[in-house]
């Protein structure tokens, strides 16, 4: 996965993340895009995270992977 800096991040538009209204889950390429699903679902595991935020940020990944 490409390394994603702090400069790069801030200057991504809110649409290119999973939680745009929280700039959470930023998906800039299909490597980010996968990560995003992963993390997700690790957060709804945890109880940090709840399952329609993990379907918002699926359904945005699964567009950027062309699934």
């Amino acid at each position: 996965m490409a390394n994603l800096t702090e400069k790069k991040r801030d200057s991504l538009k809110s649409s290119t993340f999973g939680l745009p209204e929280e700039r959470k889950y930023p998906m800039p390429d299909e490597s980010h895009a996968r990560n995003a699903k992963a993390r997700a679902s690790q957060q709804v595991k945890a109880g940090n995270l709840s399952k329609a935020d993990e379907q918002k940020i699926d359904h945005k990944a699964d567009r950027i992977l062309n699934k």
